[in-house]
C-alpha cells in the first residue's frame, strides 16, 4: 500500500464523509454558550487568537529529539467532530462554549465514587508538563507539551473493586452548543475506553492544559484523556464521566465503523487502516514524511501490556 498523504475522502470515516452536507448546514448555527469564567482558572476561549502569544514550555523537543509542534498548529488543527468536520476554525465555532461549572463523575465498580469539579481537580492533583507525540489514525502527527497528571491518581482514590477490568469514559453531551452532535453521524455522547492496566500506566494522563496554559476548547477543555501510544481518537475530549466496568466498553468509533476502528487502537505501522497505510506519517509543520514507530515510540513502557497478544488481530 502506498504511503501517499490520504485525500480528504480517504481520511474521513465513511459515515461522516457521506453525511458531510447535512453537517455543514447544522454547523452554521450560532452557538449561544455561556462565557468562560474565572472559576475555570482562565480557561482559554474558543478562539485561538492570542492564545499562543505567551504560550510556554519547559522543553523544546521530545525524548527522541523531535521539535515541538508549533503552538499555532496545535490549537488550529484539530479533530473535534462535536463542533465540525473541518480541522480548521473549530476554535471560532466553539467560542463561548461553557466549561464552567464543570464536573467529572467517577463511579461504577469503585469503593469511593466521587464527583469532582474542575477546581477540585486542579487543586487536588499536582499538574506537570508531559511532552508526548500525538499520532492520528489519519496518518498525521504532532509533538505536544501537555499539562496534566496521571489518570491513576483519580482511579486509585476511587479504589477500583476486584471486578473492575476496564475504564469507560464519556464526553459532554451538549447539542445546543455543539452543532456536530445534531448531525447524527456518530452516536453521541462520545464514548471511549481503556483496559484498567492501560489506564493505570504512568504514561496515561488527564490533560488540563498545553504550552503552559489551560486547554483551549478545541483541544478538549477543560479536561481530556491523553494516551500517547494510541491513535488520537482514543484521547477523548471534554470528559464528564469516568466509570470502572467489568466488560469491555464499546467506543463510539467501534460502534460506527467496527471494521476500521478497534478497541485497542495502538499505533502500529504494520497494521494498515483498511483505506490507507500506517507505515509513515506526516508531522504537522514538516514537509517530508517519517516512519511511524510501533506504540508511537513508547514500546519500552507499554509493550509488556500486550505480551502474547496478536497485535494485528487486536487492532
Amino acid at each position: 500500500m502506498a504511503d501517499e498523504i490520504p485525500t480528504r475522502s480517504e481520511i474521513t470515516p465513511e459515515p461522516i464523509y457521506l453525511s458531510r452536507r447535512g453537517f455543514i448546514a447544522a454547523g452554521g448555527a450560532i452557538l449561544a454558550g455561556a462565557a468562560i469564567t474565572a472559576a475555570c482558572r482562565g480557561a482559554a476561549p474558543g478562539s485561538s487568537s492570542g492564545f499562543c502569544a505567551d504560550a510556554k514550555s519547559a522543553a523544546s523537543k521530545d525524548e527522541l529529539g523531535a521539535n515541538l509542534t508549533s503552538c499555532d498548529d496545535v490549537v488550529n488543527y484539530n479533530n473535534f467532530y462535536e463542533f465540525s468536520l473541518d480541522k480548521g476554525g473549530i476554535g471560532e465555532l466553539a467560542k463561548g462554549f461553557p466549561t464552567s461549572p464543570w464536573t467529572v463523575a467517577v463511579g461504577g465498580l469503585v469503593a469511593k465514587p466521587a464527583t469532582l469539579s474542575i477546581e477540585d481537580i486542579l487543586t487536588k492533583y499536582p499538574q506537570e508538563e508531559r511532552v508526548y507525540r500525538l499520532r492520528c489514525v489519519e496518518a498525521w502527527s504532532m509533538v505536544i507539551p501537555w499539562i496534566g497528571f496521571p489518570l491513576a491518581s483519580i482511579l486509585n482514590q476511587a479504589q477500583p473493586l476486584a471486578a473492575a477490568k476496564y475504564v469507560r469514559f464519556e464526553a459532554v453531551y451538549d447539542p445546543e452548543d455543539m452543532p456536530g452532535q445534531r448531525a447524527e453521524f456518530l452516536d453521541f455522547p462520545y464514548v471511549e475506553g481503556l483496559r484498567l492496566d492501560e489506564a493505570m500506566n504512568n504514561l496515561t494522563i488527564l490533560a488540563t492544559g498545553l504550552y503552559g496554559k489551560p486547554l483551549p476548547i478545541q483541544d478538549g477543555a477543560p479536561i481530556r484523556l491523553v494516551v500517547p501510544w494510541k491513535y488520537g481518537f482514543k484521547n477523548i475530549k471534554s470528559i464528564v464521566k469516568i466509570d470502572l466496568v467489568e466488560e469491555m466498553p464499546e467506543s463510539s468509533w467501534m460502534k460506527a465503523a467496527p471494521d476500521e476502528y478497534g478497541f485497542y487502537a495502538n499505533v502500529n505501522p504494520d497494521v494498515p487502516h483498511p483505506r490507507w497505510s500506517q507505515s509513515t506519517e506526516r508531522r504537522i509543520g514538516e514537509l517530508a514524511r517519517r516512519e511511524t514507530l510501533l506504540f508511537n515510540g513508547y514500546g519500552d513502557q507499554v509493550a509488556s501490556l500486550y505480551a502474547g497478544m496478536d497485535l494485528k488481530k487486536y487492532f
